[in-house]
């Protein structure tokens, strides 16, 4: 099939590549002249593990292109997935959905012949008919449908997840439509891959929902966290003892500063937005982003207390990405917690194995080359991303470089007892 994919993101990259993987014919396309040379030239500009070795394989193989300019693509293709940034609109939390809206401007001066339009980007729901007003508004004659088919990527193992989901979702409204997008995903069919079609609204809601629910659960174990931290209790035996009955599941359910990305945050602000415009406010999502963003201020001042006051201290800060495996900065709990700490009186080192040139962007801050060196000379060490580099860390060789053998593990990925053993002042969360 020819695809054009609209938005070389974390998702139209993503899922073009995969798609050429499958034996599609894909285009990518992105309105920056510089990002499509740099794609052209082997270059990606996200890190996601094996997702370079993707794109020049199948750029190679002439199923991958790249394009400033989308007539050519869009007039060729079966489907066109639009696939472009809709981040919180400031102000009012709602997603902004002018690229999704730019996008269906200019596909509808291309359309040529019968077209699958396919809003890949989260959206609110009622968002694919308003993509289909424009359409034909500006092309009454067209021949197109028009599908829903949200994406359920994690930052870190996104390819994996594009190649064995647990489920496709489609959302659309005629047969014809249905037959184009099974055979996109035919390879995953003939993988047994669930392919769920339901109208596109549903569809819309599916991926609010899902989101909502999984930052739902991040954000109850954390009060639950608080609790043990209050009874002596440990949130990890908490965790697994609830996650084995198969009605909840252990998936969700690690404790820690808050979750971040590029998903979650906007996506429960969006759904909260709009429930509240349908008379059908969210009163459990409202309260998860509330929790949510106390719970970063609060991991701030759990560090300082731990520190007894960071004024004129120096604390190395271990990982600045909202999690491992990528580089993204977007909402992650350091960009509370550090600029607390720096307001506070604290000098902070960090080191992030893939994150500093996009934290630089938002974080003025000392990077070192690697973990030892922010150590080195350091009042204290905080670990806020559990980069597998930082899981098995030589404890000799960093109480040497420290001053003092303090360490705050935000992520609990060392064993108090191991801790207290090695000779660390060792706070964790939810944990006595």
């Amino acid at each position: 099939m020819r695809i054009a994919m609209i938005g070389t993101g974390y998702v139209g990259l993503v899922s073009g590549a995969c798609l050429s993987e499958f034996g599609h014919d894909v285009v990518c396309i992105d309105k920056d002249a510089a990002k499509v040379q740099t794609l052209r030239a082997g270059g990606v500009p996200i890190f996601e593990p094996g997702l370079e070795d993707v794109v020049a394989v199948n750029a190679r193989a002439g199923r991958l292109s790249f394009a400033a300019d989308m007539r050519d693509a869009v007039a060729a293709a079966d489907a066109v997935f639009i696939a472009v940034g809709t981040p919180s609109r400031r102000g009012d939390g709602h997603a902004d959905l002018s690229y999704v809206f730019a996008a269906a401007e200019e596909i509808a001066e291309a359309l040529s012949g019968y077209t699958v339009v396919v809003t890949k980007s989260t959206v609110p729901v009622g968002t694919s008919r308003k993509v289909e007003e424009i359409i034909r508004g500006k092309r009454p004659e067209a021949q197109f449908d028009m599908a829903s088919n949200p994406e359920f990527l994690r930052e870190g193992s996104a390819l994996e997840d594009f190649r064995r989901p647990d489920r496709v979702v489609v959302g659309c409204d005629t047969d014809r439509a249905r037959a184009v997008m099974r055979e996109v995903y035919r390879p995953l069919y003939l993988n047994e891959t669930p392919i769920l079609f339901t109208s596109r609204e549903s569809s819309e809601l599916i991926k609010y929902a899902a989101n909502a629910f999984l930052a739902t659960k991040i954000t109850f174990i954390n009060e639950m966290a608080d609790i043990c931290e209050k009874v002596g209790g440990n949130v990890q035996d908490v965790a697994r003892g609830i996650g084995l009955d198969g009605r909840i599941g252990g998936k969700f359910l690690h404790a820690g500063p808050g979750y971040g990305g590029s998903c979650f945050p906007k996506d429960t602000l969006a759904l909260v937005q709009t429930a509240q415009e349908l008379g059908a406010p969210t009163r459990i999502v409202e309260a998860v982003v509330a929790v949510n963003e106390a719970r970063k201020l609060a991991m701030a001042k759990k560090i300082e207390t731990a520190f007894d006051g960071v004024k004129g201290k120096t604390i190395a800060v271990l990982g600045l990405t909202f999690k491992p495996n990528t580089d993204d900065m977007r909402d992650a709990p350091a960009l509370v917690i550090v600029p607390y700490l720096q307001a506070a009186g604290a000098t902070i080192r960090a080191f992030d194995p893939e994150g500093h040139k996009e934290a630089s962007k938002q974080l003025q801050l000392d990077y070192r080359k690697d973990a030892y060196d922010a150590l080195d000379g350091a009042d204290g060490v905080v670990i806020l991303t559990e980069w597998n580099e930082f899981r098995a860390l030589d404890f000799a060789r960093v109480r040497a470089v420290l001053k003092t053998p303090l360490m705050v593990d935000l992520r609990n990925i060392y064993r108090p007892a191991q801790m207290t053993e090695a000779g660390f002042k060792y706070i964790s969360v939810g944990r006595p």
